[in-house]
């Protein structure tokens, strides 16, 4: 192996590479467990992408693809864990030591205040002050605490790396009613592990802080959810949204409402969008199982 070769190497080991480098690994491996057959998703592209394994007290939490140019999400995959939906209201914000250098180490950090800030945190996510002047917009989860069950894991959700600037009243009154409704659904009628992806489609508007534009903010928020164990008993109004169902709302203040489509609409609107190639699959085979027992015994 030769000395870029050694050094490609040493990068991914640390989970310090870029997405779309040749020869880098995929740096979920720490947590692959968060994606459905442990396979991440693929059609995302953009060149400040980052794959992040996110990290609270040692422990993976979830994992998030950041883009480090426009400081927001893609998306974040998590586990849904049945939770009778309470937020946790004690938590301070945190961010991702590893985005600003790869001298740190992996578990998020509570934000120091604003005169403490290294500059190289502002260079590389997201900070509290992006959203002081930011009136219209409210800081949005994509993996919400609501949708975790224990303290831990509803504390790590508050990373600004897992969070997006949404229109207060698109979050307030369409978001966080889906969010609730698919709670219930995955208590209810989710018999095994549910895997949940939820990100943005982002557009040209950034919030800018001074004369620099910070983060973007996204005009499309989408969410989809895989449960190959379900009650296959259930109500029809329930069953056919499973073993995998999607969202998508529109982040504006007007004509705001969440609409629930099946996986394929989805990903077929997401095609029409500039950061996604035409090959873009949220869960492997669909998360139907037959596809995979079939693919299997070939």
């Amino acid at each position: 192996m030769g000395p870029l070769g050694s050094w490609l190497l040493v990068l991914q080991l640390l989970g310090w590479v870029w997405v779309g480098q040749a020869g880098v690994g995929n740096s979920f491996k720490d947590c692959s467990q968060f994606l459905f057959m442990r396979t991440p998703p693929v059609g995302f592209r953009g060149g400040e992408l980052r794959q992040i394994c996110q990290r609270y007290n040692e422990k993976p939490r979830f994992a998030t693809l950041y883009d480090r140019s426009r400081r927001v999400p893609i998306y974040s995959a998590y586990t849904f864990k049945k939770s009778d939906g309470q937020e946790r209201m004690d938590t301070p914000w945190m961010y991702e030591p590893q985005l600003a250098s790869q001298e740190e180490n992996s578990n998020m950090r509570v934000l120091p205040p604003a005169e403490q800030m290294d500059p190289l945190i502002e260079e590389s996510q997201a900070v509290l002050q992006d959203f002081t002047d930011a009136v219209l917009y409210e800081r949005g989860a994509l993996n919400p605490d609501q949708h975790q069950s224990s303290s831990e894991d509803k504390a790590a959700t508050y990373t600004l790396t897992n969070h997006v600037p949404l229109v207060t009243i698109f979050l307030e009154e369409s978001w966080t009613a889906y969010v609730d409704t698919v709670r219930q659904r995955l208590n209810n009628f989710c018999h095994g592990k549910a895997y949940v992806m939820t990100g943005v489609a982002v557009s040209g508007l950034m919030i800018r802080r001074g004369n620099t534009d910070r983060l973007a903010v996204p005009r499309y928020l989408w969410s989809a959810y895989c449960c190959p164990r379900f009650d296959r008993n259930s109500p029809y109004e329930v069953r056919f949204m499973f073993p995998t169902y999607a969202a998508y709302g529109i982040n504006q203040e007007v004509g705001h409402s969440v609409q629930e489509v099946p996986l394929k609409t989805l990903e077929s609107k997401l095609k029409n969008q500039t950061n996604v190639d035409r090959n873009l699959s949220l869960f492997y085979k669909d998360c139907i199982v037959e596809n995979i027992i079939k693919r299997r015994k070939r």
